[in-house]
């Protein structure tokens, strides 16, 4: 494939139907109102020159290089920012508009350095471009008068140079920051000849500036360029392909020197980001290639053994042995799988499948389990579904957005950006969340309110909130009367005087007046959209909060059309896939639960083996019955359970029991220190298959270049179910999909030659909706009618004590990524070295601690030790830290405890202590450079 090359049609589209029918160049278009000539032209294939548009942004009109003539109208108007009117006709190229383009292009280069050759940009520069087009042969101004030739570069950003001597000061990166990133980070300083970017006075990387490219994406020169791109030069040829970060799902053009892959571009035709991106998914794909990536399969008889490189065959056969001898020995259910929420649909289908069929049980299960299976119990309880009901396009019509538990600008910041542009066009936001997000306040956006909630108190804020709504007479009445059941008894529940704003202040600690002021506002403000996270989820009530707010969204009306709904923002790529292939012990693909005859007799047809009807043990059961000792053997694919789930001591004590633990990973990470089998895993550039985003999003992931391991990861789960003596195989993953496809009906219409051609797909597909469904819920819930649940608040069993006095609560940063395995081995670092631990000036100054000083952090279970920064962005008695670096284990403190419905960890209520401590020596625990490892011939 050769480089890909995106349309600009110069400004961006207007709304509305086509109706003013213009002539340019006498070639006659009808487009929208408002359309302008740039784009009209354009769109006839006329394409008039332009450096300071670009069809991302609005229209500014400072090049003066787009002008035209207009019969009947003097001057030379821009075309960028000249709209269309009805019988207007345009001309685009005359001897007139000629000469003075040539004039525009001559001033710019009088200031420009003539190193055109030796640029990075070289066939990559709009600038160079444009000098052709307009036909510029001379230079008639010379370089010996001012100009800006000796302005240094700023190298300061690890991944690209600001060229300060090549800028005209077109103002596209400014415009991009502002209007697309919503950052507002980079402004023109000065006036006239003086005028130049400018990064706040600093450098980029001392700046407000959050990396996302979209300046360099905007820059039509060589002044923003990757320094990939300096190092490695111009890519000569694109794959597009889906992001491998959060839940977003960003479409990207992978771009490829030779089998080199020399940066990611954001796609425009990518439904999910239209052509934007963020620091991870922009940039931080080096780990991919770095060397701790293991690339050979190695097997070991005990973890305090080296390990043995061997090959796949070795490797596969040895597995599969170990399986069926702890099979053989301790039952058909002593074994079990856990998938990953970073692979593809397909590579999970396989892996849930090898279990069900091959292993002969129900023991499979995914990381949802500790971050969205609320999600999945609360929306199917209510909506039938197990799923958000947008698309992410949908907030652009949302009047009302209140957002709960999350943190979108560092955790889903593609999505975040479209929010804040809608929010600086007028939509009202609410943030119920313990700690005050940059959201709250931040350029040009500002919550209304900020319900700074006590960690643990979600339900009873979300039943507050309803109790307002039902005694204000602010139900939707016809709503609820057409589309729901169980309205009667929920309402009574929820207009009792325990539920009311009065009584749970003194619980949640958010003043009664503010709670009823949200209220209001959400239920009468228009389109009303609730955007939750982990912050819901991963609680004791989990599934009750999501019901909850399932409740609150019903009783409204906001369910079934643009700019409203129940949105999760998922954490990981895939988790939503994850969940719908099978990964739970309790559903088969599709969330059919494996009790249903009719649903194991449809899989039984194909698989050709019978599926037990009762439900397998979750991650928390297995991890228990491995320390009983009646669950011996573990298949991990993908995840770094050992730094990511709760009690971190509890799951090391479960992992060390097991006679066999199998990972399958990029890198020896904390788990896989614990395995007796490592099989190397495929990063996402080496992927051919589909991952499913938090809108219900099939987007396709192709691979960039070929499987470094010499297998993909589905491979290697076929070949070891083959060896255990169940055959599964496939020629390609497209076959995976036609299964996954011909078994699970909201996939029914799903292929990758439809996703080919459509882009990207939201299910259900099906004859009912061969292309997709964008809006859940439109006429009628899932289910038939929407169902109201009563969501008694239950105080969590985790409280501080005088031992334990304050809460920590957890959550992600913008540069890291989860456990941290990928972006911790990219220049991302330079952003986020360290977990932090975020406590309030008081709390600090009661304990003596400083800014910047070491501290412990110690609960009931375990015991961390981290740099302490003072903030008010959380309450007193509350503390924060992220949990992205295996030194700092912040999982070696959270509990047992978990939601009452889904065994969802409660991370995000954890009663802790901090104290001044002195240095300690390094955790224990080699890390892979330090284990020995010998090669078998």
């Amino acid at each position: 494939m050769t480089l890909m090359k995106e349309p600009d049609l110069g400004t961006p589209a207007q709304p509305g139907e086509a109706t003013v029918t213009v002539e340019i160049d006498g070639m006659p278009i009808t487009v929208p109102p408002n359309t302008s000539i740039m784009r009209a032209a354009a769109m006839t294939g006329i394409d008039i020159p332009k450096l300071c548009a670009t069809d991302s942004l609005e229209a500014f009109g400072s090049c003066r290089l787009c002008l035209v003539e207009i019969d009947g109208r003097k001057g030379t108007p821009a075309s960028c920012t000249t709209p269309v009117a009805e019988g207007m006709k345009v001309r685009t190229q005359t001897p007139r508009v000629e000469k003075l383009r040539q004039g525009v292009m001559e001033l710019y280069i009088s200031d420009h350095p003539l190193d055109c050759l030796t640029c990075s940009a070289n066939g990559d520069c709009e600038l160079q471009d444009m000098s052709g087009v307009v036909g510029l042969r001379q230079v008639r101004y010379g370089y010996e008068g001012e100009n800006h030739l000796d302005l240094l570069t700023d190298s300061s950003n690890p991944y690209f140079d600001f060229e300060a001597s090549k800028c005209i000061a077109c103002s596209r990166c400014v415009r991009a920051c502002s209007e697309v990133q919503g950052t507002f980070a980079l402004t023109i300083e000065g006036r006239g000849f003086e005028s130049k970017v400018s990064a706040g006075g600093v450098d980029f990387m001392s700046s407000e500036c959050v990396s996302c490219g979209a300046c360099v994406q905007a820059c039509p020169t060589a002044t923003l360029q990757e320094k990939s791109v300096v190092e490695l030069g111009m890519p000569t040829r694109s794959v597009v392909t889906t992001c491998a970060y959060c839940g977003v799902g960003c479409s990207f053009k992978a771009e490829l020197r030779g089998d080199e892959l020399v940066r990611m571009v954001p796609y425009k035709g990518g439904d999910a980001n239209e052509g934007h991106s963020c620091v991870k998914g922009r940039f931080a794909f080096g780990y991919a290639t770095h060397p701790d990536r293991q690339m050979n399969p190695m097997i070991r008889e005990s973890i305090e053994d080296e390990w043995q490189v061997v090959d796949w065959e070795t490797a596969i056969s040895y597995t599969a042995r170990k399986l069926l001898e702890v099979q053989a020995k301790y039952g058909s259910g002593s074994i079990g799988g856990i998938t990953s929420s970073r692979t593809t649909n397909e590579e999970v289908y396989v892996v849930q499948k090898m279990v069900r069929a091959a292993f002969g049980n129900n023991n499979v299960d995914t990381c949802a389990r500790v971050c969205h299976s609320p999600t999945g119990y609360g929306l199917n309880q209510t909506f039938g579904t197990s799923a958000g009901t947008q698309d992410f396009k949908s907030v652009a019509k949302a009047d009302v957005i209140v957002v709960i538990g999350a943190n979108p600008t560092d955790g889903h910041p593609v999505f975040a950006s479209r929010m804040k542009k809608r929010l600086r066009e007028g939509a009202k936001l609410v943030v119920i969340d313990p700690r005050r997000i940059d959201l709250v306040r931040s350029p040009h956006v500002e919550a209304q309110y900020h319900l700074q909630l006590q960690p643990g108190t979600n339900v009873a804020i979300v039943n507050a909130l309803a109790h307002v709504v039902v005694t204000e007479d602010l139900v939707a009445k016809d709503f609820v009367a057409e589309r729901c059941e169980g309205y009667e008894e929920w309402a009574e529940f929820i207009a009792r005087p325990e539920n009311s704003p009065e009584a749970t202040e003194s619980i949640t600690g958010v003043p009664a007046a503010d709670l009823r002021a949200a209220a209001r506002l959400y239920a009468t403000g228009g389109n009303s959209a609730i955007y939750y996270g982990l912050g819901v989820t991963e609680h004791s009530q989990g599934s009750t909060m999501v019901m909850g707010m399932a409740n609150l969204a019903m009783a409204t009306g906001n369910i079934g059309r643009d700019g409203v709904g129940v949105n999760p923002l998922r954490g990981q790529n895939n988790v939503q896939g994850s969940c719908d292939m099978g990964s739970f012990p309790h559903e088969l693909p599709g969330y059919r639960h494996v009790s249903d005859d009719a649903v194991r007799e449809t899989f039984e047809a194909v698989w050709g083996r019978t599926i037990l009807p009762e439900p397998g043990l979750r991650i928390p059961n297995m991890f228990d019955a491995a320390i009983d000792g009646s669950f011996r053997a573990l298949f991990v694919q993908g995840e770094d359970i050992a730094q990511s789930d709760p009690n971190t001591k509890h799951v090391f004590a479960a992992l060390e029991s097991l006679d066999l633990l199998v990972v399958q990973d990029l890198f020896i990470n904390e788990t896989a220190k614990m395995a007796h089998v490592f099989l190397p895993g495929t990063s996402f550039l080496e992927k051919d298959g589909t991952f499913t985003n938090a809108e219900r999003r099939i987007n396709r992931v192709r691979p960039v270049m070929a499987p470094k391991t010499g297998k993909h990861e589905w491979e290697v789960a076929c070949e070891i179910a083959q060896a255990m003596g169940y055959p599964m195989s496939y020629n390609h993953p497209r076959e995976i999909m036609d299964e996954i496809a011909a078994l699970t009906p909201t996939f029914a219409g799903v292929s990758f030659d439809r996703l080919d051609k459509l882009g990207s797909i939201q299910w259900p597909c099906n004859e009912k909706a061969p292309e997709g469904t964008p809006i859940m819920h439109v006429d009628a819930f899932v289910r038939g009618k929407g169902h109201f649940v009563p969501t008694t608040f239950v105080p969590t069993d985790e409280r501080s004590t005088r031992k334990y006095p304050l809460i920590l609560t957890t959550g992600r940063i913008l540069s890291q990524y989860n456990v941290g395995a990928q972006t911790r081995r990219t220049a991302n670092v330079a952003w986020h070295p360290e977990d932090l631990l975020e406590i309030h000036p008081h709390d600090a100054e009661v304990r003596g601690i400083n800014d910047g000083d070491e501290v412990s952090l110690s609960s009931r279970v375990g015991e961390t030790a981290l740099r302490a920064v003072l903030s008010d962005r959380m309450p007193v008695g509350v503390v924060y830290t992220t949990f992205h670096h295996p030194v700092t284990g912040a999982n070696v403190v959270t509990t047992e405890n978990s939601d009452w419905a889904t065994n969802c960890p409660e991370y995000k209520v954890t009663a802790v202590q901090v104290g001044l401590r002195t240095p300690v020596p390094p955790k224990q625990g080699a890390g892979f450079d330090q284990i020995p490892v010998t090669v078998l011939d």
